[in-house]
């Protein structure tokens, strides 16, 4: 299976309503490696890697995302596959 990275931010009111717990609840679920975590502009980035349709299927769900968060957009960069992460991590801080 084709392995990809994407490199995502979601904008809305996405912060301060679990999102990125959820989001590591599902990549985990999907055996997706990267990272997810707040930005100071009030967005959520996140790292994914893994099989093509495990990384799609959470960029879809990332624009709806948890019950509480509005979601008013998601831009996805792709990347070239590096194969670096051994997990899924939540990240805090800046």
């Amino acid at each position: 299976m084709d392995k990809v990275r994407g490199h995502v931010i979601v904008s809305g009111f996405v912060q301060g309503v679990f999102f990125r717990a959820h989001t590591h609840e599902r990549a985990s679920g999907l055996g997706i490696k990267g990272w997810v975590r707040n930005r100071p502009d009030g967005t959520v980035e996140a790292v994914f890697e893994g099989e093509r349709d495990k990384v799609e299927e959470i960029i879809g769900w990332c624009n709806k995302g948890p019950s509480g968060a509005r979601v008013n957009g998601v831009s996805v960069e792709w990347e070239g596959y590096t194969g670096e992460f051994k997990d899924f991590d939540i990240l805090y801080g800046y």
